[in-house]
């Protein structure tokens, strides 16, 4: 989403996790997505990380300045959901592969941090204020993936604000805009842009 808002455009390789290319391993060991490879051949292996390039290049709708709060602020805030939240999400989510781990105890845990989103959005529309921010776009992606571990269980939990702010997000422009499916990339494939170069998303 910050690629696609800050107009920088990209040679998109789409690929599958469970047959990562070698391409894809020797530009980033780590081989997590997403990975940035810029021009000058340093890459980027954290989502955040390619956020704030994108916008440190061009932030056309300021995501970088909050109306309530500070960027400092807003960092804190997504590190904590990139923390100990994330930390419960992957066992809630992913509970067969945590040996002994109760994903009904991480569900309970990442509470706290719904209930700390949910009454932020008691007072203000969005994380910061009236209009959605960086904090924004970088932690739904977190609460999506947490609410659609059990979707009956979310859409009937007491978290009305961030219910409400939630569907706010997924259904805005910019995130509408980047939900393309690819072909799978691979070696030889004619190069495929995003945003694409036609201007169509």
């Amino acid at each position: 989403m910050a690629l696609y808002v800050s107009g920088q455009t990209c040679e998109l390789r789409e690929v599958l996790l469970r047959d990562k290319p070698l391409e894809m391993i020797e530009q980033s060991p780590k081989a997590t997505v997403p990975v940035l490879q810029l021009e000058d051949g340093a890459v980027l292996e954290e989502s955040l990380e390619i956020m704030l390039w994108s916008l440190k290049r061009n932030d056309p709708l300021n995501w970088f300045e909050p109306e309530i709060g500070d960027r400092d602020e807003m960092l804190a805030l997504i590190q904590a959901a990139d923390g100990d939240f994330k930390d419960n999400l992957d066992r809630y989510k992913y509970a067969n592969r945590y040996e002994g781990e109760d994903s009904l105890h991480h569900r309970s845990e990442g509470e706290n941090f719904l209930t700390l989103l949910n009454d932020r959005l008691a007072a203000q529309a969005y994380l910061f204020g009236v209009k959605p921010v960086l904090a924004d776009y970088a932690i739904a992606p977190f609460i999506r993936q947490f609410a659609n571990t059990d979707r009956d269980w979310f859409d009937g939990a007491p978290y009305p604000q961030l219910q409400k702010w939630l569907d706010g997000i997924l259904t805005s422009e910019p995130f509408t805009a980047i939900m393309t499916k690819y072909p799978v990339w691979q070696a030889g494939d004619e190069k495929t842009y995003f945003p694409s170069l036609d201007g169509r998303g």
